[in-house]
């Protein structure tokens, strides 16, 4: 074997060597290559992604109020003290509160209602279901359903860690007053009318006791 035949299959043998070693280090690809994911979808998980890790603004907060607001901070603060809270969570309970309260109220039934209102806010609705006995008039209502609800504040005292969350609700129901011989005197039992109200939550953060009360109430 002459030597430029020798040399010409050394060369070879190196080519091919380099090609295996290239496809170990960068893999192979058949065919056309997968189109990228679509750049929106892409970034906006990697930002997601990026905003919890280097502590970006929290959606279950800024979907709810503006971002850098006061009760902004203050529901930030209320997440530090008690990292399983959720404003989204809390809203979809205070949904349920406001009808429950609500119809306990219209009806006159406070007791199964009493462990969710703050005292002054028991007495208050005990005094004017005491009224309507004495006068002797019942009102029979019925709950349509939240047509609106909306967070429009959120305190926070670092020191006794006490929350506070006011929500403004506009609700739909039905609503008749009879008088002790069931006369209606007032409202309709089938004609909707809107209710607005503002009521304020308040509870404790990082206690055992996960029940918020209703505080305040207003229009």
């Amino acid at each position: 074997m002459n030597s430029p035949l020798i040399q010409l299959l050394v060369l070879a043998g190196i080519a091919v060597f380099l090609i295996l070693r290239l496809k170990s280090v960068l893999g192979t690809r058949e065919g056309f290559e997968k189109p990228p994911l679509p750049r929106q979808e892409s970034s906006s998980s990697s930002r997601r992604d990026f905003e919890v890790i280097e502590g970006g603004p929290d959606h279950d907060i800024v979907d709810h109020v503006d971002a850098g607001s006061d009760a902004a901070d203050a529901l930030a603060r209320m997440k530090r003290v008690e990292p399983s809270f959720g404003v989204g969570e809390f809203l979809g309970g205070a949904r349920g509160a406001y009808e429950m309260i609500l119809m306990g109220f219209e009806r006159g039934e406070l007791a199964d209602i009493k462990p969710f209102l703050a005292e002054d806010v028991y007495e208050s609705f005990a005094e004017v279901v005491e009224a309507r006995e004495e006068q002797g008039l019942t009102i029979e209502a019925e709950f349509v359903g939240v047509r609106e609800m909306s967070l429009v504040d959120a305190t926070f005292d670092d020191e006794t860690a006490t929350a506070e969350i006011t929500v403004k609700y506009i609700g739909e129901l039905t609503s008749a007053v009879r008088d002790s011989s069931g006369e209606i005197i007032e409202g309709s039992p089938t004609q909707v009318k809107r209710q607005k109200d503002v009521w304020t939550y308040a509870r404790r953060m990082g206690v055992d006791d996960p029940n918020w009360q209703l505080v305040a109430t207003g229009e």
